[in-house]
């Protein structure tokens, strides 16, 4: 039974073109952004140390970890709406229906549609890390910085981005669960991950008793999961602050996956359709 639901919900998602859509724009937005820092930092980095300014002062061997992880740090936006849409498209086009006809446990629906998610979110991560290690190793390499991709913590973090994306897709499917309404749902992702959480984040790095509460954000969840982030670097470099262990991140992250979809359930997904 469930296996005959998550077969169902491939099929929907591979009948429509927006998942290779989305997947197209994550990989050359990673690209551009990996292989534009991995120039600066690699080919200008002396310079900018030397210059006196205001540039973080990156070492080599935090260098890769941080180039490498822009699949994640900002790429996690792509699974998350993905999973949002996935699920408010259902709402919009009343495919729930005979969903629900078909299959009557609507549990098992939602059950069906968080696995099938997530497995398009760690697609969707290992395809952002062929463009953030693939052009951001060679142009380290080009420009006589070590990739470390010799290195299992290196490979332990590619590992752990694939999961982090993975988490953000059923966020995403929780979220659409609970916010049935498309426009809304983007509305709120897309303000929160791009605009809320990075002020939240950078005002809580400015105190020693915020930095605490900002180390629960979901994004610095997910960047201490990965285990590094341009973003947590340059806040660590100006406030000092501490970002929780990576096994803690990551059960943070995947609980506000639980209660998303957990309250996307007992609300919207309860609710008659038609």
């Amino acid at each position: 039974m469930f296996l005959r639901a998550v077969r169902s919900e491939f099929q929907k998602i591979l009948t429509v073109r927006m998942w290779w859509v989305l997947l197209i724009v994550l990989v050359g937005y990673v690209a551009f952004t990996s292989g534009l820092l991995a120039g600066v930092f690699g080919g200008l980095g002396d310079q900018l140390a030397s210059s006196g300014g205001n540039a973080p002062d990156i070492t080599d061997a935090a260098l890769p970890p941080i180039i490498y992880s822009i699949a994640s740090s900002i790429g996690y936006v792509f699974p998350v709406l993905f999973g949002t849409l996935a699920t408010t498209s259902e709402f919009r086009h009343q495919t729930l229906t005979p969903t629900f006809l078909a299959q009557p446990h609507r549990g098992t629906v939602l059950g069906a549609k968080l696995v099938t998610l997530a497995v398009f979110g760690a697609l969707y991560g290992i395809a952002a890390l062929v463009a953030s290690v693939g052009l951001g190793a060679s142009i380290l390499s080009a420009t006589g910085h070590s990739t470390a991709l010799g290195d299992s913590d290196t490979w332990a973090l590619l590992a752990r981005v694939v999961l982090a994306m993975a988490i953000w897709a059923i966020i995403g499917v929780g979220l659409g669960a609970l916010i049935p309404s498309q426009v809304a749902a983007i509305v709120i992702v897309l303000a929160f991950t791009q605009f809320l959480e990075p002020i939240l984040r950078l005002m809580t790095s400015l105190a020693d008793w915020a930095a605490g509460i900002g180390q629960y954000l979901p994004g610095a969840a997910s960047d201490a999961l990965v285990g590094s982030s341009i973003f947590t670097s340059m806040t660590a470099a100006a406030s000092g602050a501490q970002s929780l262990e990576w096994w803690q991140g990551g059960l943070v992250l995947f609980g506000m996956a639980i209660v998303a979809a957990g309250l996307g359930y007992l609300t919207s997904w309860r609710k008659d359709v038609t």
